[in-house]
């Protein structure tokens, strides 16, 4: 069961260098714990307790702390921009079918939850996912 451990514990590790956040850190200090403790018991079962608890606490003892240093920062992007604009359809929408606005000279795939036909002015109320929700203007 050592190999298997070893194995486990540089997987993980693996896994996290590779990764940018932290994902799996806590995973292979249990690793590393149940890799020791196979060296001392021949009992899989003991061996992934301490795999588990090990985990289980290093996660809860360490992540709050990391939440301290962790630097956030929100990426404004120039799509907002584009919400509240007017916009003038240039596609039909309908409800169960995606037309098509041109919002500030770019051309935007759009919702609505009305028949907008093209020349309609529209106002534009969110984004989702790629596609503008729009309404008629003056609603």
């Amino acid at each position: 069961m050592t190999i298997i451990w070893l194995i486990t514990f540089f997987a993980l590790l693996l896994v996290e260098f590779i990764t940018v956040g932290l994902v799996c850190l806590w995973f292979a200090v249990g690793a590393f714990f149940a890799l020791a403790a196979s060296f001392f018991t021949d009992s899989v079962m003991i061996q992934t307790i301490i795999f588990v608890v090990v985990s289980v606490v290093s996660l809860i003892v360490t992540k709050p702390l990391l939440k301290k240093f962790k630097v956030v920062s929100i990426e404004p992007t120039n799509l907002d921009r584009v919400i509240g604009k007017d916009a003038l359809v240039t596609v039909d929408i309908t409800p169960s079918k995606y037309g098509e606005v041109d919002v500030l000279g770019t051309v935007w795939t759009a919702a609505s939850k009305e028949k907008l036909e093209v020349g309609t002015k529209v106002v534009v109320e969110k984004i989702e996912g790629s596609k503008l929700i729009v309404k008629r203007k003056g609603e």
